[in-house]
């Protein structure tokens, strides 16, 4: 395209080229439309999981500030707290990486690594030492570390 001054102009760069809204197909096409709106659906039901975990967040806490001994923490009360937090925390990556699929055209690998190491993160917190496998404990550092060189390797790379 060229403007009016004969400078030529890039054509914006369409979202999610694998999902195009113009397709020679009809079908293709409209199945592409209704995947969007899936898509968009997804993040409307994702905010209300963060609400509903931010609501359980607060229940913990009242219930754990109420149990007797009054207004103390046991550790495994501070567990279940951590636990619900990373829960929430999670959530609104999943979040992020939903809105960020909507509106760009690029994957973000690296938010999805870094997901996955807070899920990782969140099971480790609450882990139970004394009802783990040995076999458990290594398949988690196992995935921790190549989570962890994943992310150190795509962040290189940018």
């Amino acid at each position: 395209m060229q403007d009016e001054d004969g400078a030529t102009q890039q054509a914006p760069r369409l979202m999610h080229d694998e999902l195009p809204e113009e397709h020679v197909d009809p079908l293709i096409r409209y199945l592409h439309v209704i995947i969007r709106y899936a898509i968009k659906l997804l993040a409307v039901l994702m905010v209300l999981v963060i609400i509903w975990g931010v609501l359980d967040v607060i229940y913990v806490l009242y219930t754990k500030f109420l149990a007797p001994p009054f207004l103390l923490f046991e550790v495994a009360d501070i567990f279940v707290i951590f636990g619900a937090f990373m829960v929430v925390l999670i959530a609104v990556e999943i979040f992020i990486n939903i809105r960020l699929y909507l509106g760009t055209n690029v994957l973000p690998i690296r938010l999805v690594i870094a997901t996955a190491l807070m899920a990782i993160a969140r099971k480790v917190i609450v882990l139970d030492i004394e009802t783990v496998s040995a076999e458990e404990m290594l398949a988690i550092a196992a995935i921790v570390l190549a989570l962890g060189v994943t992310h150190w390797l795509v962040g290189k790379r940018e």
